[in-house]
């Protein structure tokens, strides 16, 4: 009967030319779910960190099989699309917070280079945030958030990559509750961490007051290799003790009440759909 539906695969069925093509479109729909923040005219191009990551993870039909392969590691694995249903973590490990209620909150996250991070050791992170005082969750609409997102830029951006301070076991502590900043900065010189306050009350246009400022020195000496203690049948290595280490700007987000997810302002990691580039 014409136009009757087979039960059979056609004579010249290639298996690795259907699977390939099944993959393909559902590989590549995902791919664009990923960089959404691209317009659905998008053309392939390396113009920027996401658009060139965008065309390597990008499945083509002439692609070999280690070329499909790679691609798939490079999404899946070096980006993370298979985790993102997971809580993205924010912060210090040695200085969490719960969310802010009210006002938004913009936080400031820097590690450590990969390269510069000894062998058996974790990298170094840190974390700054402050509230926007003079926002509600009613009144921080999208353009607010482009504006700050350039002040951040601006600000934690220099010859393309993310500013630098040296983490360190001194404390300078910055306080302006009516402007919206209780700042901590664990830091090894003071002019370092004057240096990284003014430029977070910059992202306000906020004018910084000596006053404002408060240093604890503390008797204990940072120690790099604290040793070792039983954990679980096992020899495990001490936490340090506020380790010294370059810490480098990768990403800023804000936090608005009401939203379940953060908004990326800036990300130097190009793991981020982000607002500014």
């Amino acid at each position: 009967m014409a136009g009757r539906l087979t039960d059979r695969l056609p004579d010249d069925f290639d298996p690795w030319e259907h699977l390939q093509g099944q993959y393909l479109v559902e590989f590549n729909r995902r791919v664009r779910q990923y960089f959404s923040e691209h317009d659905a005219d998008w053309k392939p191009n390396i113009g920027d960190k996401r658009s060139s990551m965008r065309v390597a993870c990008t499945i083509l039909d002439t692609d070999s099989y280690t070329m499909m392969a790679l691609r798939m590691s490079f999404f899946f694995d070096l980006l993370g699309y298979n985790r993102k249903d997971l809580l993205v973590y924010h912060g210090s490990r040695e200085n969490i917070e719960p969310p802010v209620k009210g006002h938004p909150k913009v936080r400031l996250y820097f590690s450590q280079d990969s390269g510069s991070v000894p062998k058996g050791y974790s990298k170094v992170d840190a974390e700054l945030s402050f509230r926007l005082m003079n926002e509600t969750q009613a009144t921080f609409t999208p353009e607010n958030a482009h504006t700050l997102a350039l002040k951040v830029k601006s600000q934690f951006i220099t010859s393309g990559q993310g500013v630098v301070f040296t983490k360190g076991k001194d404390i300078y502590a910055y306080k302006d509750v009516t402007k919206g900043y209780r700042l901590q900065v664990y830091c090894t010189t003071e002019n370092d961490a004057k240096d990284i306050i003014r430029r977070a009350l910059e992202c306000q246009d906020v004018v910084f007051k000596e006053d404002n400022l408060t240093i604890h020195k503390p008797q204990k000496n940072s120690n790099p290799k604290p040793g070792k203690h039983l954990v679980y049948g096992k020899q495990r290595d001490l936490k340090q003790y506020r380790p010294i280490a370059n810490v480098r700007f990768r990403y800023a987000v804000v936090e608005v009440p009401g939203l379940t997810k953060e908004i990326v302002l800036m990300d130097t990691t190009g793991r981020l759909p982000a607002i500014a580039f």
